[in-house]
């Protein structure tokens, strides 16, 4: 758990783009609450190997205001727990792909185990998330995906 928890971290940026060391769920659920700082945005872009326009579909939020995001303060709630469920499922990707050109590479292809749905586009809902997160598991453990 410890693992997965810093492996999320790292995909928003780590301590340097979040303005502060995070440790436990309690500080990541903190850090979600006030709003992630405006480098999130550019470090998830980075490391998940997305565009500005890919970003803003998969969060479900106008290229617009991601860019307006990018150069004011903080991101709201909502934005920052959005990041947040995309940082996660990359870093689930990575670890249980491989390497963070394929693992991109899989985000962004139609699965037939999520009824021919991208990944990335299902990650808007909570339950797309947990979709693609189960399909996750089983690449992970050797079941059908």
């Amino acid at each position: 758990m410890a693992q997965e928890l810093q492996a999320v971290i790292a995909e928003l940026g780590g301590a340097r783009a979040l303005g502060r060391t995070l440790k436990t769920d309690n500080d990541l659920r903190s850090a979600i609450r006030e709003g992630f700082p405006q480098k999130v945005v550019g470090s998830v872009m980075s490391s998940a190997g997305l565009t500005l326009k890919e970003l803003s579909a998969t969060l479900d939020l106008s290229p617009r205001s991601l860019q307006r995001r990018r150069s004011q303060g903080r991101l709201a709630r909502h934005e920052s727990d959005r990041l947040y469920r995309l940082a996660r499922i990359v870093a689930l990707a990575k670890q249980y792909i491989g390497d963070e050109e394929t693992a991109s590479r899989w985000l962004k292809r139609p699965n037939r185990a999520l009824g021919g749905n991208v990944p990335l586009g299902l990650i808007d809902t909570e339950l797309g998330a947990r979709a693609v997160e189960n399909v996750l598991g089983r690449i992970a453990f050797g079941g059908v995906s």
